[in-house]
């Protein structure tokens, strides 16, 4: 019999359509890793994403191909050496977490890994933290009168793509003059972009720019002047890519997706503050259970992106509990 039971299957879940400059979604697809030891049942999501040319049958295929070694007792250290970064890993890695919480009879962050990371002073429970509030890219209008209805939150974080965004930070700032804001361009600038809006945005009291330009031409961010700091997105995966990120961007933006898990976020956090960088947590597309392992990584984080649940149509049976943009612990029955 093998050390552990492991189960693999996919969920579809909806949310309010969103826009970003590379299309709109209004469904996505999880992969979700159930792990069964001793009695006690773990579990870990994660979202593969076609951007990096991830699929539901390609993550839960990697994920089988390692079945053997996961059931006879394959330790995170063996995990990050042995399966590459990215969603299937992700899944793996935080159930591998739950499990350990579990088999130890304490909460994540009681386990040593966690509480040295975040400096505890005792085994308290983490603090609440504050997320952004996305606004998906629409017309100036619309995001305007988005940005009114949410005024009261107290970031919000604007999704860009290029041609009229100026208009739309003007209605946004207008409409929610008291809100802090960062601004996503996921790729969607030129150069002239930057140079034409930057010094406007400046104005405007933005904050923070992410990934203006493509991961694999982000080298002209060396020759721009950073009156607003600027964060690495699609060009950060793991700490591999830290070293070339250096005079290039002022923040880095860590997703569990992207690093394959938790454990090599805790090590990209603490490698990207030994290097002198900000760091955010963001996620992709989401249900409570792929947000929960990342509220240990915000605990650190200077901004914290961890919204996803909020779009939700349904959640997990017992999800991360929000009061307004205010994000509390995740609850044992959920994870950790």
């Amino acid at each position: 019999m093998p050390e552990r039971i492991l189960k693999i299957h996919s969920e579809n879940w909806r949310e309010e359509p969103f826009a970003i400059s590379r299309g709109i979604d209004d469904n996505f697809d999880v992969v979700v890793v159930e792990l069964e030891q001793n009695g006690f049942k773990a579990w870990g999501e994660a979202t593969p994403t076609e951007h990096y040319n991830e699929s539901i049958a390609q993550t839960e295929s990697l994920i089988e191909d390692f079945r053997s070694h996961i059931e006879n007792g394959m330790t995170r250290k063996e995990l990050q050496q042995e399966m590459p970064q990215g969603a299937a890993r992700n899944a793996v890695d935080c159930a591998l977490w739950d499990l350990e919480a579990k088999l130890a009879g304490k909460r994540v962050w009681e386990l040593p890994e966690i509480f040295l990371h975040l400096g505890a002073k005792t085994n308290s429970t983490p603090g609440n933290v504050t997320t952004v509030y996305s606004l998906g890219v629409d017309t100036p209008k619309i995001m305007g009168e988005i940005a009114l209805k949410n005024a009261n939150r107290p970031i919000l974080k604007i999704k860009l793509t290029g041609d009229g965004d100026l208009e739309r930070l003007v209605e946004i700032r207008k409409n929610a003059p008291e809100s802090r804001l960062v601004i996503d361009a996921n790729e969607g600038w030129t150069p002239e972009h930057y140079k034409r809006y930057v010094p406007e945005f400046k104005k405007l009291g933005v904050e923070m720019i992410e990934q203006p330009f493509p991961a694999d031409n982000d080298g002209i961010l060396k020759t721009l002047d950073h009156p607003i700091p600027v964060c690495a997105d699609e060009s950060c995966h793991d700490t591999a890519d830290l070293e070339r990120l250096v005079g290039l961007y002022e923040f880095i933006n860590i997703k569990l997706d992207k690093t394959g898990g938790l454990t090599e976020a805790l090590r990209l956090q603490a490698a990207a503050e030994d290097k002198g960088f900000q760091t955010m947590i963001g996620c992709m597309s989401a249900t409570s259970l792929g947000i929960a392992p990342a509220f240990l990584i915000a605990q650190r984080a200077k901004i914290i992106d961890l919204d996803a649940p909020l779009y939700l149509y349904d959640d997990r049976a017992f999800p991360l509990k929000y009061d307004g943009s205010i994000v509390f612990p995740p609850s044992a029955e959920l994870w950790g």
